[in-house]
């Protein structure tokens, strides 16, 4: 980083490495700069998700929501879909079921039929390629994010 302080990717990629080596408060502050540098970046989205995606893991689901909704707005191209689930789960977090729900309305026709589900979405979107990130952080997913899936009522299989 010494030679190119100012390289937003770098930065952005840098914190996604810490993310899917565990180190999620490392990740955040890597993020939040190439935001900083790049804030019309088309990848905006996609890190304002990232961050949404560390809070919830943290449990700080206000925080969360606000990333993902901000992520929302940005509407990363193909990633509409996960941030719609994100958001549905930290909504079913807080107890808010109806928004919840209107989350997972919207996401519902983003998938295919079959593909709506838990199951896929662990095995083919949030852990691919392999090996993705390590045990302690889907051990997390599965107290936050796969939770919040579930009390939103998303489809175990």
């Amino acid at each position: 980083m010494a030679t190119a302080r100012n390289f937003a990717a770098a930065y952005g990629n840098l914190g996604w490495c810490e993310f899917l080596t565990g180190s999620i408060d490392e990740m955040i502050p890597l993020t939040e700069q190439a935001i900083r540098l790049s804030p019309r970046s088309p990848f905006i989205g996609v890190l304002y998700n990232r961050i949404g995606h560390a809070r919830l893991l943290q449990s700080r689901t206000d925080e969360a929501i606000a990333w993902f909704k901000k992520a929302l707005i940005a509407r990363p191209a193909g990633f509409l879909k996960i941030v719609h689930l994100f958001l549905a789960s930290g909504y079913a977090l807080q107890g808010e079921t109806e928004l919840a729900a209107s989350e997972l309305a919207q996401a519902r026709p983003l998938f295919k039929p079959d593909t709506f589900n838990i199951t896929w979405v662990r095995t083919q979107m949030m852990y691919r390629p392999e090996p993705g990130p390590p045990p302690a952080i889907r051990a997390l997913d599965d107290q936050t994010y796969f939770a919040g899936l579930r009390k939103a009522g998303m489809p175990e299989e």
